[in-house]
């Protein structure tokens, strides 16, 4: 098992818009071979170490490495990275092992 743990940070303000975006590959993503988890999460209210307002997380969990590089070339994350191009200012994907 794969899991990924992604940091998307949007432009000032733009995080509703970009979640709104991101939630609409959901259903996509999660009908692709290999995906066990896709979704994403925010700072609960009161938590001390925050990752900021415009600022969102991707929890992943795929069966193999060959499903992850099949979700990122799927033609929907191609149409949804179009999209929101012009939302995001930062990513960063973290590609983990079970320990």
């Amino acid at each position: 098992m794969i899991h990924v743990i992604a940091l998307i940070t949007a432009k000032p303000g733009q995080r509703a818009a970009l979640l709104e975006e991101f939630r609409k590959i959901i259903p996509a993503v999660h009908a692709e071979q290999g995906c066990i988890e896709y979704g994403p999460a925010i700072d609960a209210a009161g938590s001390p170490d925050s990752f900021g307002d415009d600022t969102f997380v991707v929890v992943e969990k795929w069966e193999s490495p060959e499903a992850l590089k099949a979700h990122s070339i799927a033609s929907h994350m191609k149409a949804y990275g179009e999209r929101t191009r012009d939302l995001i200012a930062g990513r960063a994907i973290h590609v983990l092992t079970p320990a």
